[in-house]
């Protein structure tokens, strides 16, 4: 059994690459059109399956959806695959599958304040939820975004950090660096301490996280110290993900497949299953 919510789970539809912008230097967002003009149906926090023709495929989170036909894909060049993504260009096709997963519980959300912790290309993830309770801002109380990445280049979105989100209503973003550089003015320091730092009450509150394995751990240990409860955060895995529909297994965790269960957990759900997440 799959949760797609497409007509075949296992047929990619082409799809052309009509714009490429350059996030960091390892990180591209690519805009796709459905050629046949076959609307997609996509939650903030689900994946699809993206191929590049004769290389192979990879799971990755959809970004945004603009509009039914249009989606987007945050890649970071980490092997062949997205390496030889990385080479082409505006006009190119490529295919895609899926969509997969739960994705966020965005309704469940409504009528609370938000909290998106992300290091890294973990933005890539939240950016959908963060730009849905924008878009249905009276949906959705304060929002704050706290990001941090290695240096100011490894910042994904810049625009939308620094420019269009804090414009919005009763938002804040905050972003860090890891180490000092010149002609940062920003915060320095790890994203779990600068959390702390900032200390935001979790009355009424959701956490949304995602990122390196090593900085969840220790966010996760901070929300804990400052009150928050495990149905309160939550997280997207999407490791080792292959097939999409629960059949490869690779994804499977305990009792659970991320691309069945997942990749969208609460805490609580997480906490029953073996500590190799």
């Amino acid at each position: 059994m799959h949760n797609c919510n497409c007509e075949n789970p296992l047929v990619p539809q082409i799809v052309e690459i009509v714009k490429i912008i350059d996030e960091t230097p390892d990180v591209k967002t690519f805009h796709v059109r459905n050629e046949n003009g076959v609307p997609f149906d996509v939650r903030p926090g689900q994946l699809a399956m993206v191929s590049l023709l004769p290389v192979g495929e990879g799971m990755f989170s959809v970004s945004w959806q603009e509009e039914k036909e249009h989606l987007q894909f945050a890649i970071r060049r980490v092997g062949l695959m997205t390496d030889e993504l990385h080479s082409v260009g505006v006009g190119h096709k490529i295919g895609v599958r899926g969509p997969y997963g739960n994705g966020f519980p965005v309704e469940a959300c409504q009528g609370k304040d938000m909290l998106f912790i992300a290091g890294g290309i973990g933005l890539a993830p939240l950016r959908s939820f963060i730009k849905y309770c924008l878009k249905h801002r009276s949906d959705y109380g304060k929002i704050q975004v706290l990001y941090g990445a290695r240096s100011y280049a490894d910042l994904c979105f810049k625009d939308e950090l620094f420019d269009l989100w804090p414009k919005e209503k009763d938002t804040e973003v905050f972003t860090t660096l890891d180490r000092p550089e010149e002609g940062w003015d920003g915060h320095v320091g790890l994203i779990p301490s600068y959390l702390e730092e900032l200390n935001p009450a979790p009355e009424g509150k959701v956490a949304v996280i995602c990122g390196p394995p090593i900085m969840i751990k220790f966010a996760l240990k901070s929300l804990e110290k400052m009150g928050y409860n495990d149905e309160q955060v939550i997280t997207t895995l999407e490791m080792r993900m292959k097939c999409g529909i629960g059949k490869c297994g690779r994804c499977n965790i305990g009792s659970e497949y991320i691309c069945l269960d997942g990749p969208v957990f609460n805490l609580a759900q997480l906490r029953k299953l073996p500590p190799e997440w």
